[in-house]
């Protein structure tokens, strides 16, 4: 039985077969793998991101890594979307199948894939030190590191330099300052002519974008991070109401009803286009905001997001992507060290500079190189460090369920009008009811 007829014979995807949606992503990405391989000492195989970027850099540092070792390295390319590339994983791994070796995951996947990954720290316990302790943490699942960060996010807020300054404000300490100053600029800017323009702009879609706004509402407005660190729910408080209460505010005042269907190209869009004081976003948004064909070029700040008062914690969501290693690999020390390779500063480095790829070693945003590629990395390293985490590593393999949960519940208050106090008490019900079923933290 050749290399294709096992690997499809894993996964159903046979003449005849009856396969899903999934099934068909599947047998695509199989085939994308399924090529000759001269015999090398290792032959390994990593998925990275489809898009032609990110692939190209993903590509070239993999070719470094093969001259440097003589191994041989089969990059695949995965879809675009997230969701579709967590059901390919999971197909992948649920078979036990051996063809993927390094993984590109999502931060909240860890505890999502926890029993099908290789615990990392007997191959790069050293290395870990060296990134933000918030991400290692949360790649950290019953003690087990289980994928190395390759490059990172949080949500930024973004401003109109150019505006702020003709109306004489600075960036804003709060969410209730953010708010009086973007309907200050809104409406002096419509007057002067400029009918289009709102205050603020996010990403108020019902998917995983708004469960990150969300959280970010909630931690700067004391309202906790959902659950508690023993997946106790602590969603129905005072802080939590205050916080969706404002974002309802927002929605036809200073943000357009149409934020409630944005996701963060959307935001962008606008923005961009100069018709926005304001937007959440991930730090992806500037350079594009800084490209030459931009309206906004040269008249955009970053700032950290706001508390609910000057003083207080504000913090942006943790985002961005890791390596890991799949259990099933049958080179898993030189899966590791392509990893370690990948991950570390030379190839961080390389990354950031040419493509702002955001490093996960805290040492590299001194680094004047990447300073003059990326003069706006000086602000980003302590929103970096203090980024909140997503409660996937305690809800384990529930996490899709929890962040649906969360997002259909915020959606219904700020698109609905749904009374804050009695949805979120709803909400904690919800959660307590998914903690039983499952147990969190539990992977299988």
């Amino acid at each position: 039985m050749g290399w294709w007829t096992r690997a499809a014979a894993r996964l159903g995807i046979v003449t005849g077969a009856r396969v899903g949606p999934g099934g068909v992503a599947a047998a695509a990405l199989l085939a994308a793998v399924a090529v000759a391989r001269p015999a090398q000492s290792v032959e390994l195989a990593i998925s990275c991101g489809a898009l032609g970027i990110e692939l190209r850099l993903c590509t070239d540092g993999v070719r470094a890594w093969e001259r440097k070792t003589g191994n041989r390295v089969e990059v695949v390319s995965t879809p675009n979307s997230s969701n579709e590339r967590l059901a390919l994983y999971q197909q992948l791994l649920s078979a036990q199948a051996d063809d993927i070796d390094v993984l590109q995951i999502d931060v909240v996947w860890p505890g999502v894939l926890a029993s099908h990954l290789v615990d990392l720290s007997p191959y790069l316990a050293d290395a870990a030190g060296q990134h933000f302790a918030t991400i290692i943490a949360n790649n950290t699942v019953d003690g087990r590191l289980l994928a190395m960060p390759w490059w990172t996010d949080a949500g930024l807020l973004f401003y109109r330099s150019d505006l702020l300054e003709k109306y004489g404000r600075a960036p804003p300490e709060s969410w209730p300052e953010l708010a009086e100053t973007a309907r200050l600029v809104q409406e002096g800017e419509r007057a002067a002519g400029h009918p289009r323009i709102w205050g603020f702009v996010w990403q108020g879609r019902a998917y995983e974008g708004l469960f990150c706004n969300a959280l970010e509402w909630l931690v700067g407005f004391g309202g906790g991070t959902v659950i508690d660190a023993e997946g106790h729910p602590t969603i129905a408080n005072p802080g939590a109401e205050a916080a969706f209460a404002a974002a309802r505010s927002w929605v036809g005042t200073i943000s357009p009803r149409g934020v409630l269907n944005y996701d963060e190209e959307a935001a962008r869009g606008v923005f961009q286009a100069g018709h926005a004081v304001f937007m959440r976003n991930w730090p992806y948004a500037w350079a594009l905001a800084q490209g030459e064909d931009s309206p906004v070029r040269n008249k955009v700040g970053v700032a950290p997001l706001p508390p609910a008062e000057p003083g207080g914690v504000g913090a942006g969501t943790l985002g961005g992507w890791n390596l890991a290693v799949s259990r099933y690999s049958r080179h898993p020390a030189a899966a590791a060290d392509l990893v370690r390779h990948l991950t570390g500063a030379a190839e961080q480095k390389r990354r950031a500079v040419t493509a702002a790829y955001n490093p996960t070693i805290p040492a590299l945003y001194e680094d004047a190189d990447i300073l003059r590629a990326n003069p706006f990395y000086a602000q980003l390293r302590p929103i970096l460090a203090e980024a909140v985490a997503r409660p996937s590593r305690i809800a384990g393999r529930r996490y899709a369920r929890l962040s649906s949960l969360v997002w259909r519940a915020t959606h219904d208050i700020v698109a609905r009008g749904v009374d804050p106090g009695p949805r979120l008490e709803r909400l904690a019900a919800e959660i307590r009811r998914l903690a039983r079923r499952s147990g969190w933290g539990a992977v299988q």
